[in-house]
């Protein structure tokens, strides 16, 4: 079993033939009009209207438009299949519309429409707390272990060098920064996670999605008692790092602004789907796309 990328073809047969599927066994917070915001990242940057502005690989954007007081005016995304029309086509369902800093139509340009390596939601949210996820990635325990087993003299830890060193570069899948032992190894810690939350947290809805180099582990309680503030989340990633020894993202658990990968969209760097996961003997294997097995 390798990794490869998704062809700018295979990307859009998904989100046309295959996601569409998925959509009404998304987590139910996550609505066309409840995450603050929507975000895409692309392969190749796509310019926008107005010149002299960047080229764009990464955009966000609002589900609302809101006033000078914070408070929401106009929706930018009416229901899902808006959401859905915007993964598809983000030059021509641009919610920004004729703004300078919209992204600029593909009929315009000698570039065909852009189609996102990723999808992702922010976990602030409109109508329930900020969502609390812990990130646990492949990339770091690969990292941890390439320091075990090799001398690291110059205390490049994080380096390539290191990696190849171990053979980590070399072990399937071949080429990246981590071998399928260690995306195993993520997929345990986050049923430790799950596990920490639930006997140690009392939590009654937990959530561990394979996201295609790593997890994330969701505790979705919205009780009073489970609404963890900034303050609270360090304690929390204090607690799985110091105690446990789990080696988390912590500023995912932290920061307010970040995103998150959407369950069930593709990760074209490796060609799998971001999938909910009930054992930690999920085989990634079986998420592969329906469009790719031809």
């Amino acid at each position: 079993m390798s990794w490869r990328h998704a062809t700018h073809e295979e990307i859009y047969r998904y989100y046309t033939e295959e996601f569409p599927s998925y959509v009404d066994e998304l987590p139910s917070f996550i609505t066309a009009k409840g995450p603050k915001q929507y975000a895409l990242a692309f392969r190749e940057p796509h310019p926008v209207r107005k010149d002299g502005v960047p080229d764009k690989d990464f955009i966000r954007r609002d589900t609302w438009q809101t006033n000078a007081s914070g408070d929401r005016t106009s929706a930018a995304f009416h229901d899902f299949d808006d959401v859905l029309e915007f993964i598809r086509h983000p030059a021509r369902n641009d919610p920004l519309g004729r703004s300078d800093f919209a992204l600029v139509d593909p009929d315009l340009l000698d570039k065909p429409d852009p189609r996102p390596n990723a999808v992702y939601y922010a976990l602030d949210h409109w109508e329930r707390p900020w969502v609390l996820l812990i990130d646990i990635d492949a990339k770091t325990i690969a990292r941890e272990r390439a320091t075990r087993v090799v001398s690291d003299e110059d205390g490049s830890g994080d380096s390539e060098e290191l990696l190849d060193a171990a053979g980590i570069l070399d072990a399937d899948p071949a080429g990246y920064p981590y071998a399928f032992d260690d995306i195993d190894q993520a997929i345990e810690y986050g049923f430790e996670v799950r596990d920490i939350f639930e006997d140690d947290f009392n939590a009654e809805e937990t959530m561990v999605v394979y996201s295609g180099q790593g997890v994330h582990v969701y505790l979705l309680d919205t009780d009073l008692s489970h609404r963890y503030d900034a303050k609270s989340r360090e304690v929390l990633n204090d607690l799985l790092q110091d105690t446990y020894e789990i080696p988390i993202d912590p500023v995912v658990t932290a920061d307010r602004r970040r995103v998150a990968r959407l369950p069930y969209s593709l990760h074209a760097d490796v060609c799998r789907i971001v999938t909910p996961i009930e054992s930690p003997n999920f085989d990634v294997r079986s998420a592969r796309p329906e469009v790719l097995r031809e």
